[in-house]
């Protein structure tokens, strides 16, 4: 006949009276823009479908998720972060509780903490993004505050810009030069900022931190990137993909994936940013990583800081087919293009844009010289294409 606090109320509470039903995928956390899902067990335990790591309440999960993230989390704030179909699990706790003991209502401050969790002050949480339906609450949700209402104003906002010009099928923008501005000028988000303005990056020695995860990059993946952007002068995207380990909390990549489009056309000019840079003097591209930092819990509104990171490089002993086959297609996608670079033109006094950019790879290439010919090969293609 004892009464259960909101501490006594877990996951196999629910379950038990049927506020829950066991089923794969149908819990869920967004969190800085990444999204877990989980499966959720009868025994009320949480399988992370990504890994297959088993825990066993909330807040384990929270807690774990958003340290791969944000590495300085301190703790989860479990069930006002987990979704079981869309809906915070403390919703589904605060009907409960309703539904079995209407006449024991806890003290308006009591925390949605339950057992075996850490006391911790609810943060904003980013809402789900999906057309999925979500199924109701036992009880409606209450109103959403006007606040809550007004950030995602502001978000909306800083996708599309007041202000922004549309431009018609087949114009470019005209470049203007972009000044970096320092990060302590930003203040909080505001709508009114362009979402294109660059930030300079800064040094965690300069905000006496440490860097809070190792990367380590594959030759063969700076090659791809460097050769991409020496094709065309405008700007260039793609992709990096890797493996991250947890336990030694280290970023490892593996593959590169250049996007062959036109990021002239309108409709993906507006997608990227446009990195390109005239300003190095130097024959070697210069590639700079950075992480942008999540804000502090304590100012959800801030903007995430761009951190330099330092890198490790792995010399690879041969180029992969697929590495050669990228660089294959991006030849025959730019050849033609007006935007190609002019490869037997002169890039200095004594070297043409093919020497500057045979002498930018010469670092990046394996030392095997059996792949030397088909470099060539590559080369030759260049100086027809354009």
């Amino acid at each position: 006949g004892a009464l259960l606090t909101r501490r006594g109320i877990t996951l196999r509470v629910l379950l038990r009276d049927g506020l829950l039903e066991p089923a794969r995928g149908v819990l869920s956390i967004y969190y800085l823009g990444k999204k877990f899902v989980g499966d959720l067990g009868a025994d009320g335990t949480i399988t992370w479908q990504e890994t297959g790591q088993v825990f066993n309440s909330p807040s384990a999960w929270a807690t774990h998720c958003k340290r791969l993230v944000n590495p300085a989390k301190k703790s989860g704030c479990g069930w006002a972060s987990v979704r079981y179909k869309g809906q915070k699990l403390d919703q589904y706790k605060a009907a409960w509780l309703r539904q079995h003991q209407p006449n024991a209502a806890p003290p308006p401050d009591e925390s949605l903490a339950s057992e075996g969790e850490e006391e911790e002050m609810p943060e904003e949480e980013e809402e789900e993004v999906t057309r999925e339906g979500r199924l109701p609450v036992p009880e409606p949700a209450a109103a959403k505050k006007p606040e809550e209402k007004s950030k995602k104003q502001q978000c909306k906002s800083l996708l599309e810009p007041a202000g922004t010009d549309h431009v018609p099928p087949g114009k470019r923008l005209e470049s203007k030069a972009r000044v970096p501005v320092r990060y302590c000028t930003l203040g909080t988000r505001d709508s009114a900022r362009n979402p294109q303005t660059l930030v300079e990056v800064t040094t965690f020695a300069a905000v006496n931190k440490f860097q809070p995860f190792n990367v380590a990059i594959s030759s063969n993946v700076l090659l791809l990137l460097d050769f991409h952007s020496h094709l065309t002068r405008s700007e260039v995207v793609g992709y990096l993909g890797g493996r991250w380990d947890t336990n030694t909390q280290l970023l490892t990549v593996l593959r590169a994936f250049p996007c062959r489009t036109r990021l002239g056309d309108a409709e993906a000019a507006g997608a990227v940013e446009e990195p390109y840079y005239s300003g190095n003097p130097g024959v070697e591209s210069k590639i700079a990583p950075f992480w942008v930092m999540p804000p502090p819990e304590q100012r959800p509104n801030d903007y995430g800081i761009p951190m330099e990171v330092e890198v490790a490089y792995i010399q690879d002993g041969f180029l992969t087919n697929d590495v050669l086959q990228e660089m294959t297609l991006l030849v025959d996608f730019y050849k033609g293009a007006p935007d190609l670079v002019k490869f037997q033109e002169l890039w200095s006094q004594d070297q043409t844009y093919l020497d500057k950019l045979k002498g930018s790879l010469a670092s990046r290439t394996p030392k095997d010289q059996s792949f030397t010919h088909i470099l060539e090969q590559i080369y030759s293609l260049l100086k027809l294409s354009s």
